[in-house]
């Protein structure tokens, strides 16, 4: 048996290829929507992808089952369980608890674990040539590396109201029935790593056991001593905040997200037609620079999405897909370089893209206007922005700020105000350029306090030595 973890830095996701190498088959779970990464996989090691399935109606990317399926023939498999206000709305076989997916010597059982979503499975894998017996555990957004998928996902992405309970109860009774009856040798590799909103306290460390799991994960106490009670309430608290793009996910993954085929490199647009486009506001610029060069001058109206391994994360905070189709422009050394963002974007749901730029040279300019710490008392205010996380905010913020996380500002503009100087800031200024930008595209006038929260802590601190 193959098996390959296939991670996603951007938004800390894994996708797994499981492949038999003796009927040359494989199957692939839980992927993202670039697929070249498991064609080229599947080429190298001389296997052909016959199926793919994925663990849940995932919030926090867009999948590419769909995608995958549409450019191998392969068979695509979803969960079948949940009830009927969680089915999933394309074609595909349902899988429900105990199905089993069957290539040459590997099997997959689905297990039912309901708690991150009322349909969630989890697969747990057996390696016929090697044992009668599975050895693995591909659990999705059920358990991570030290933590377990939030049940809160639903109320905040989704729609529901106290959803959260009744999930966090599924929870508990999965652990409990599915997951701790497992043996502990079982090795489990779950659907996210640290960083993912999915969870609040997810590990780095890319697999675990059912044993160490069962012995060390926070929660491992509370199901020892059968207190559900306790494990809710710690599993409830102090959960990040959920994007505001997550609902848009949840609805075009349970939908069927659209098949995009195969994609041209991006080509170089001429300065002249991208100038009389962006006269006609018929697209959007983005700026990929750090947002220290950012500061020092940019493109009228551009979005701040800094080049990177963020670039699908920053995007879906600064672009709604849904509310703006105009086209982007990216600025990129070279059309590889300006793909892979493209590659990023599209994770996203961010399709839209015409093109790149290699300057800004002829474009409108324009200087994002910022403000010193020391000048933020005397400074006409009308709402001081904190758009850190909201566990951030509540560890230490500015006086008199308000908080409203950098994923969601841009769908909550109705909590700004229309008139008057927005002051924001984030941790160290990267967050609140990204979201800077992106109210500022929407009309509002904002200043960014140099130097964020970890500025003004340090300015502080020295004024007070």
């Amino acid at each position: 048996m193959l098996l390959e973890r296939i991670y996603d830095e951007d938004l800390a996701q894994a996708s797994y290829f499981i492949g038999c190498q003796a009927k040359g088959e494989a199957i692939v779970v839980d992927a993202r929507r670039d697929i070249e990464v498991y064609r080229d996989f599947a080429a190298k090691n001389g296997m052909k992808i016959v199926a793919v399935t994925e663990t849940h109606i995932h919030a926090d990317y867009l999948s590419g089952t769909r995608e995958l399926a549409a450019a191998t023939a392969a068979a695509i498999y979803v969960s079948g369980e949940g009830g009927k206000d969680w089915q999933y709305e394309f074609e595909a076989d349902r899988l429900f608890d105990q199905s089993t997916i069957t290539l040459g010597n590997i099997s997959l059982k689905a297990l039912h674990t309901p708690g991150h979503t009322p349909e969630h499975l989890s697969f747990l894998v057996t390696d016929g040539a090697f044992s009668n017996e599975p050895g693995f555990l591909l659990s999705g957004d059920f358990v991570f590396s030290g933590d377990l998928g939030r049940p809160d996902l639903l109320d905040e992405a989704a729609g529901g109201t106290d959803t959260r309970f009744a999930g966090a109860h599924d929870l508990f009774v999965s652990l409990k029935e599915k997951f701790l009856t497992l043996p502990d040798y079982v090795q489990v590799y779950p659907g996210h790593g640290s960083g993912s909103a999915c969870g609040k306290a997810l590990g780095a460390i890319p697999s675990s056991t059912v044993g160490y799991e069962r012995n060390f994960a926070w929660w491992g106490t509370y199901l020892a001593a059968n207190d559900e009670a306790g494990f809710i309430a710690e599993l409830l608290d102090g959960q990040p905040d959920a994007h505001a793009y997550f609902s848009r996910m949840k609805r075009e993954n349970r939908q069927g997200p659209a098949v995009l085929g195969e994609r041209a490199s991006l080509t170089k647009l001429a300065t002249e037609d991208v100038a009389a486009s962006l006269a006609a506001d018929e697209i959007g610029v983005v700026d990929t620079r750090h947002h220290t060069l950012v500061h020092q001058g940019t493109v009228a109206g551009a979005l701040n999405i800094p080049a990177g391994n963020k670039v699908a994360s920053f995007g879906s905070w600064a672009v709604d897909p849904e509310s703006d189709q105009r086209p982007l422009v990216l600025l990129a050394p070279d059309s590889d370089i300006a793909t892979e963002m493209w590659d990023h974007l599209i994770r996203v749901g961010i399709d839209r893209v015409a093109g790149y730029i290699t300057s800004f040279d002829g474009l409108p300019s324009f200087t994002p206007e910022t403000l010193a710490p020391a000048d933020l008392a005397g400074f006409d205010t009308t709402l001081l922005l904190d758009v850190r996380n909201k566990t951030e905010h509540t560890a230490g913020h500015i006086p008199n700020s308000v908080q409203l996380n950098a994923g969601r500002v841009l769908w909550h503009t109705d909590r700004l105000p229309a008139d008057g100087a927005i002051v924001s800031y984030c941790q160290s200024g990267v967050r609140n350029s990204v979201a800077a930008s992106a109210l500022r595209r929407a009309g509002f006038d904002v200043v960014e306090l140099e130097g964020s929260y970890a500025g003004w802590a340090d300015w502080k601190h020295k004024q007070n030595a």
